[in-house]
């Protein structure tokens, strides 16, 4: 064998492996319409440590998240504001917005992809829609120009851009929008090897009569009369219709990821749909499904890239009850349900509430590391104490107020939140400040539990 033929060879058996040993993880939609959220360094550290996941989108250019996800190797999509698309239309902008929002944390932060607004096409806004195309080839273009080569630029859609869309195979984009914004865009993304992003939601189209069908659950499935396919779940549907709608005007070769998908857990009387049960069906078999590699019947063999929507539950978004309940945690970190995305906990059971766990054998307690210091110990303490856990012991007069130091209070109230919250050795983290150990650090009158 020569050398080359080896080369060769190792080169092919190292990539055989590597597809055979790669977990395809899932992203997530990180969104922070809450006042109630665990700081950023905790959020990374927690999706590094303790979840599959590897991939996060935010809603803007965040600088505290930019710059707790650096060195996580977790990718990071941004978003540009959508009223900010007609003022980045303009080369020199451009370049000042990539020098401002995305050089400062590149590449310690992985930042794989710039989403210039979110569903402009249905947004209605003129202004946006005229400058969606020439922005993103704006931003692009100052990209390059600042030597950034990995990192690609793309829009979110609504599969509102369809009409005609059942069948699938009938599906096209919207006569307005084929020649003036698709087509340009199609071709952009083509030229920069960027994906489609789209926004497919089979929630929205619920009714009890397709449940089955839209929960990827046994069902007699909706078949298409033109390709003979008939189709077991909403998600191939909707992604088919997609891929139909691009190839009839050339571009079946852009590639098409999932930038939000989900299932709120909770809702208003009016809203039967939202429930845990239904949640856990849509989420666990879409992450099964993505990953799988069987793909759609359109798209056969393909694993999409796709973003659960969302990360936690935001108490702050206006709308419906649902409209706060699409998070797969809860600010504390204690999981809504569990869809595998977890590590260590690979079941669907819900998980209505945080409950205390009855004390085992080898009890441990969660206390700060030596090397913590204060202004860490106090964030700890600022965290816990707005997250429902009893701080009065360390108040003035408290059983648990001296020694009157931030060290012994943090301690308290860091090992209340984790016997409270799990016990899980995530909630002993706090962005790597606390430790646990088997040795009581009760004291006096203060008794810890």
């Amino acid at each position: 064998m020569t050398t080359a033929t080896l080369t060769t060879a190792l080169l092919v058996l190292s990539t055989l492996l590597y597809f055979s040993t790669t977990t395809y993880a899932i992203g997530v939609n990180y969104g922070t319409l809450a006042n109630n959220l665990p700081p950023p360094s905790q959020v990374a550290n927690f999706l590094k440590t303790q979840t599959i996941i590897d991939s996060i989108k935010i809603f803007d250019t965040n600088p505290d998240i930019l710059r707790a996800f650096a060195n996580t190797n977790i990718s990071v999509t941004v978003t540009v504001g959508n009223g900010d698309i007609p003022a980045l239309s303009d080369e020199r902008a451009a370049r000042r917005w990539v020098a401002d929002n995305i050089k400062p944390y590149y590449p310690q932060t992985r930042i794989n992809r710039i989403a210039v607004g979110n569903e402009i096409l249905m947004s209605a806004v003129q202004d946006w829609i005229a400058h969606l195309v020439p922005c993103m080839k704006a931003l692009h273009h100052a990209l390059v120009l600042a030597g950034i080569k990995d990192v690609k630029v793309s829009t979110p859609h609504t599969l509102g851009i369809l009409y005609n869309s059942v069948p699938p195979s009938a599906a096209r984009i919207r006569p307005g929008y084929q020649k003036s914004i698709f087509a340009p865009m199609l071709a952009f993304l083509r030229e920069t090897k960027s994906p489609l992003m789209v926004n497919p939601y089979p929630y929205f189209s619920y009714a009890p009569k397709v449940a089955k069908y839209i929960l990827f659950q046994p069902n007699r499935g909706i078949h298409d009369r033109f390709t003979g396919i008939t189709y077991s779940n909403m998600f191939d549907a909707m992604m088919d219709a997609v891929y139909s709608a691009i190839k009839a005007m050339g571009y079946s070769d852009v590639d098409i990821l999932v930038a939000e998908t989900g299932w709120p857990s909770a809702g208003d009387p009016n809203q039967p749909a939202c429930t845990v049960e239904n949640a856990i069906a849509y989420n666990g078999n879409l992450i099964k499904h993505v990953t799988s590699g069987k793909g759609t019947p359109l798209m056969p063999n393909r694993r999409f890239e796709t973003y659960l929507f969302a990360l936690f539950n935001e108490n702050l978004k206006p709308g419906t009850s649902a409209e706060r309940n699409w998070g797969l945690f809860r600010p504390d970190f204690s999981p809504v349900y569990n869809v595998g995305i977890l590590r260590n906990e690979q079941t669907n059971a819900p998980n209505p509430k945080p409950t205390p766990i009855p004390t085992p054998a080898g009890k441990k307690w969660c206390v700060p590391k030596p090397q913590a210091n204060d202004q860490q110990l106090q964030a700890n303490i600022d965290y816990i104490c707005s997250q429902g856990v009893d701080c009065k012991p360390i108040q003035a007069g408290g059983v648990c107020f001296d020694p009157n130091n931030v060290r012994s209070h943090a301690s308290f109230v860091m090992n209340s939140f984790y016997q409270t919250h799990g016990r899980n050795d995530f909630n002993c983290d706090f962005s790597q400040t606390g430790v646990l150990t088997t040795a009581d650090p009760s004291h006096g009158t203060c008794k810890y539990i």
